[in-house]
Order: C-alpha cells, then structure tokens, then sequence
C-alpha cells in the first residue's frame, strides 16, 4: 500500500483509489496492479472501515473499489449507496463474481466488472469509472 502524501510528494501521485475487499489475496493484488499504473491505493478489508475512513477523508478519495458481499455491518453494496449520498462526486467502481449493483440493492449509476476479471478488464473499469462512464 502506497501513502498518499508519499505519492505527491514524489509528483507521481495520478489519484488515491480507496479499495475495499474482505479476501487479503485479492485486496493485495488490486492495490499492486493499481500502484504499478502510477494510483495511489487505500485498501481496507470491511465497508465498516471504508465508511469511516470516507467520513474523514472523502475529500482525498479519487474512486472507491469496492466488492459487494463482505462480512461486518455493511456490505459494498450499502457502501456504494453510502458513497453515492453522501459524497456523489466519488465514482463507484463494484467487483463481485457473485452478486451484481441490481441484485443487490445499489441505488446509484457505478461501474460493474464481474470476478474473476484480468489485469485489463480491472483498468479499464477504473478508467471508466474516473471517466463518469457508468454501466448501470
């Protein structure tokens, strides 16, 4: 995981990508292939987390990546309607191989890729999502 302040500091900082995901494997492996494209990554394993790491820092948030069934409080999809609420300039990109924004109750227009994605598929929903292009 890359600081933030570190990234700008270094002026490579292209965007902090607040990433959430219960599966440490997956989490780890988001983050790298984001921080080998030049973006700065926040990763969290619960949407309990991602809410109030958002309370406090939503304002540094380029994008959340979030999948939807994880354990806690809130799954990703009620912190996708959280983001969308209360902080609608944060685009929304959703990951899941189970569950998609329909099937679970996601109110907002977000980006959807399907799990198991590759390398590309992933940069290109992100690109999507800082671009405003929703999928659903």
């Amino acid at each position: 995981m890359v600081d933030a302040a570190q990234m700008a500091a270094d002026g490579q900082q292209k965007g902090l990508i607040l990433v959430v995901e219960d599966e440490s494997i997956i989490r780890d492996f988001v983050c790298e292939i984001l921080g080998d494209e030049g973006f700065s990554t926040h990763a969290l394993e619960s949407a309990d987390e991602a809410a109030k790491f958002l309370d406090d820092h939503a304002d540094r948030v380029s994008l959340l990546l979030t999948d939807i069934l994880m354990p806690g409080t809130l799954n990703g999809a009620d912190l996708a309607n959280l983001s969308g609420n209360k902080w609608p300039q944060i685009p929304i990109l959703i990951m899941s191989g189970h569950e998609t924004p329909e099937s679970s109750g996601v109110q907002h227009a977000v980006t959807f890729i399907r799990k198991p994605w590759s390398f590309g598929q992933l940069l290109d929903g992100v690109d999507k999502a800082l671009q405003g292009g929703k999928t659903v």
